[in-house]
């Protein structure tokens, strides 16, 4: 049996090989002439956090944006839920469950808390009343947001806009969240709680994360883990293995954190 890392119970999937909720299959993708992504092959499983490690360059956005529909995929597969999505559009995704958390967090700086947890909430906009109890949920569970809901967003420390924009990301109430170097910019302890916040929504929600990441702290919360390098993936590693992939990461080019 696999054992995850403590306090993560070990997805089905590492008992029991059934579809994944995402898959890459030999996905290769770019920016016109320049290719970045070259062969990738990647899974990720329903209730599972997976980090995409690397360092800057290696391809990791460009994975996500390919994911999403931002870039299409000039050869490959990209499927979710058992569907090829390789050239769907972003915005057919969301209301799938299929939702990015994109690097630099997206704030509407101008807009209040509130009001940014509201936007992302559009696909459900016609349904008051989940829109209120996803609120009150969001509220209640991270009562700052609460505190601090007819706030402008772009006074919110660094800390707190990272936090504003993964519970606007989860208010479409997705199945599948992708998160773009959640910890970039973030002191020790504000990614420490950032990546404890993950963590929490994963285990009590049951969201499955792809988390896009350099820093190894990362790993900490994952029940997987690839490697990417120049556009490939490199490695694999779930389990026991992730400890000893964060030292190697670590003494090689990563480092412990920002």
């Amino acid at each position: 049996m696999t054992v995850a890392p403590e306090g993560l119970a070990v997805p089905l999937h590492l008992e029991r090989r059934e579809r994944p909720l995402l898959s890459m299959q030999a996905v290769e993708s770019g920016y016109g002439d320049l290719k970045v992504l070259h062969g990738i092959d990647l899974e990720v499983h329903a209730g599972e956090v997976v980090a995409l490690m690397g360092s800057n360059g290696a391809g990791k956005t460009t994975t996500l944006k390919t994911i999403v529909g931002l870039l299409h995929a000039t050869d490959g597969t990209v499927s979710y839920d058992g569907h090829d999505i390789t050239r769907t559009s972003p915005e057919l995704l969301v209301p799938q469950g299929l939702v990015l958390c994109p690097e630099g967090r997206g704030m509407l700086k101008d807009l209040t808390v509130r009001q940014n947890l509201e936007l992302g909430a559009y696909v459900i906009a016609t349904d008051r009343a989940l829109v209120d109890e996803r609120l009150e949920q969001a509220f209640t569970a991270f009562p700052i947001l609460r505190e601090r809901h007819k706030q402008l967003a772009g006074t919110l420390s660094g800390g707190q806009q990272q936090m504003l924009a993964i519970v606007r990301a989860m208010m479409s109430g997705p199945r599948l969240l992708l998160i773009d170097e959640a910890s970039m910019g973030l002191s020790p302890v504000m990614a420490e709680d950032t990546f404890d916040l993950i963590k929490q929504m994963n285990a009590e929600q049951g969201t499955a994360v792809l988390l896009v990441e350099q820093n190894v702290l990362a790993l900490d919360l994952a029940h997987r883990a690839y490697v990417l390098e120049k556009g490939q993936i490199i490695q694999h590693a779930e389990g026991h293995e992730l400890e000893d992939l964060k030292d190697r990461l670590r003494e090689v080019y990563l480092g412990s954190g920002h």
